[in-house]
Formats: C-alpha cells, structure tokens, sequence
C-alpha cells in the first residue's frame, strides 16, 4: 500500500484539535480530572483512527478500525469515574470523553456537519443544564451522614437513628465500622431542605455522638 498525504487529512487534524479543545475546556475550566488535554488527544486520535480506517477498509469497509474505538474508549471513560464513599463522580467527564471520540471519528469519515451539530447540542447540554437544574430544582435532597459514637456509647445506636427518622423523609443505614474503639455509622438519608438545620441541631445536641459529617 503507498502511503499518500492529502490535504484533507490536515483539515481533519485542525478540526479535531478545535473541537477538542472546545470540549474540554469546560471540563478543564472546572479542575476535572480528564481536562482539556485529555479530550483533544482522545478526539485527534479518533479522528486518525477514523482516517485509517477509511483507507485502510476501503469504501466496502470502512468501519473495522472505527468499531474498535467505540469499546476502546469505554476503558477511558471508566478510569474517569470514581466512587467515593456513597457519592459517585466523574460520569459527566466519562460522557464527554465518549461524545468527543464520536466527533472525532466522525471528523475523520469527513462528516464534518454531524460532527458540529453533535457537538454544538452536547455544548447546550452543558451550559444550559445548571439553570434549568436551578428553575425546576428538587423539593427532596439526599445527603450521606456519617456518624462516630464511642464504644460505650454503641447500645446507643438504634435511638440515634430512631430520632433522627422522626425529621427525614427517608433514613437506610449503609455501613457500620468499629476502629480504635469508635463506631463510625454511614447513613443514607433524603429530606427536604428546611429540615437540614432541624437535622444539625439534632445532631449538635446529642453528647453521645462524638463527630459527624454531613
């Protein structure tokens, strides 16, 4: 096969470092682990993959190379999201990182207009989403609560939990640890928002718990 240089393929490689940049920038803007560096090289890449794909596979088919990003990516957008406690994080960065492998392969098929209309609605998406998050925003919060309570204090447990039911809409226990002598308690509760100070207090005045985190 004779390798050939054509013009379009630079177009191809200045589009997907523009389109790159454009999608990471509000992840990098916002500290994210996968920032605007991370998504420029992941959509030039698949803009290339896309490229070779073409010619490689030829008109018959051009998508055998391609395909394998599509899974091959999966991998990346995983490593972005972490878990931690009973809050999990990172699954915004993990769908811009799959939307930017998908510009850019359609970048390398030449599908230039898809690719901006795609991208251009998933930058909607972004910007427009927080105001609309502040418009309609829910009456009903969940918080994690974790709770330290000596070991004295243990038997004391199921009456902390049976008071703190009394002000919250829903309460599950999710983990209990016992280390040094002190019982740490992970709770999941949802409540609404003038029942947060009710909550504080609640847990301010009860001299058996030792700490918490709310």
């Amino acid at each position: 096969m004779i390798d050939h240089w054509e013009i379009l393929d630079v177009y191809k490689a200045l589009l997907a470092v523009a389109a790159g940049i454009i999608l990471g920038l509000e992840r990098e803007l916002k500290d994210k682990v996968a920032g605007l560096k991370t998504i420029t090289i992941i959509c030039l890449g698949a803009t290339l993959f896309g490229i070779l794909s073409y010619k490689v596979g030829g008109q018959s088919n051009p998508t055998h190379i391609a395909a394998y990003v599509v899974s091959g990516v999966g991998f990346l957008g995983a490593g972005a999201i972490f878990k931690d406690g009973f809050s999990i994080s990172g699954l915004t960065t993990a769908g811009i990182i799959w939307l930017a492998a998908a510009v850019g392969l359609a970048i390398g098929f030449g599908e230039f207009y898809l690719a901006g209309t795609f991208m251009l609605g998933s930058l909607i998406v972004i910007f427009l989403t927080p105001f609309i998050n502040k418009l309609f925003r829910s009456k009903k919060l969940t918080r994690q609560l974790t709770i330290s309570l000596s070991k004295e204090n243990s038997i004391l447990k199921e009456q902390i939990l049976a008071g703190l039911r009394k002000g919250v809409n829903f309460l599950e226990e999710k983990k209990i640890t016992l280390a040094d002598n002190e019982l740490e308690i992970g709770i999941e509760i949802a409540l609404t928002e003038d029942k947060i100070k009710w909550v504080q207090n609640y847990l301010l005045e009860n001299k058996a718990i030792k700490s918490f985190s709310f």
